[in-house]
């Protein structure tokens, strides 16, 4: 089952598997903008990134010493949310954790993605509550919405597209020993002008920036014609930009990160990791980003 939202401007689809952002389409040319999940190349659309973003070592964590096996990104986004609420142009999922979500990620949690769309801009906002009696929950999230770059025109490609990222200036980037980040020896990424996209551009995996919490914002656009996406995270601490390489999709991922990949030298104990978010019991948590569709 599918949620669907619409105004007299768009019309957007989010999947309750995974709450995942499925499409955004604009009511009058019929553009898509977003990546239609070629298993080919990337078989996702926008996935939500949860209770982990990025890799473990080891494909593992500890809490306590004990060890719990983990894949990339968390389990979410392949976990069936449940709609709680729905109007034209909001809707809120909700996954929660169970007995099976325990066994391999220790920790009590409710977890609600609010999807709301507000003339050319939807906003996804992202709702933890610790729900637990004494406990602490440790957990990492972010968002991965992949956006086509060849819009209405499908001539459109790495060739012909470029990044503009506000404010201008130079970004600290943090590298990757792929898939593991390496943030004792920080690149930098000039901003001051656009940046020309190309597929080489993710030859060692996804562009990691240090926004230090930060507003932030990342347009993608075109030297062919006027359509484009930009997306404002107003306090995240990472932002992750990729495509995939060697595969080939004429599409970019815009990332707002709260966690990030374990580090090359991390020792795999939770608490210890860089990035995670540490909520006491009954406390919750609260960020969201803005993409804009033009």
């Amino acid at each position: 089952m599918a949620a669907v939202l619409k105004n007299k401007f768009l019309t957007v689809t989010i999947d309750e598997l995974g709450a995942e952002l499925t499409s955004v389409k604009s009511n009058d040319d019929q553009i898509e903008y977003v990546w239609q999940a070629d298993p080919q190349i990337w078989g996702r659309h926008a996935p939500v990134l949860f209770p982990f973003v990025g890799r473990l070592k080891d494909d593992q964590f500890k809490v306590n010493g004990m060890r719990y096996p983990m894949g990339q990104h968390g389990f979410a986004r392949d976990m069936r949310f449940t709609v709680i609420s729905a109007s034209d142009e909001q809707v809120v999922m909700e996954l929660k954790s169970t007995v099976e979500t325990r066994e391999k990620f220790p920790f009590d949690f409710d977890l609600r993605l609010h999807f709301e769309l507000h003339d050319h801009e939807l906003t996804e906002r992202y709702e933890v509550h610790n729900p637990a009696e004494k406990a602490d929950l440790w957990f990492a999230i972010g968002g991965h919405p992949g956006f086509n770059l060849n819009l209405g025109d499908p001539r459109i490609g790495m060739a012909e597209s470029q990044m503009r990222i506000a404010p201008k200036k130079v970004f600290k980037q943090i590298p990757l020993q792929a898939p593991y980040t390496d943030p004792k020896h920080l690149q930098d990424l000039d901003a001051t002008q656009p940046i020309a996209l190309s597929h080489e551009l993710f030859a060692e995996d996804a562009l990691i920036l240090d926004l230090q919490r930060k507003s932030t914002t990342v347009m993608l656009e075109n030297s062919v014609n006027d359509h484009g996406v930009a997306l404002t995270v107003e306090d995240a601490p990472y932002l992750g930009i990729w495509s995939p390489y060697p595969a080939e999709g004429d599409f970019v991922c815009l990332e707002p990160w709260w966690g990030i990949a374990d580090t090359v030298d991390f020792n795999g104990e939770l608490s210890e990791k860089l990035g995670m978010n540490q909520l006491a019991a009954g406390e919750t948590f609260n960020q969201s980003f803005t993409i804009s569709f033009f």
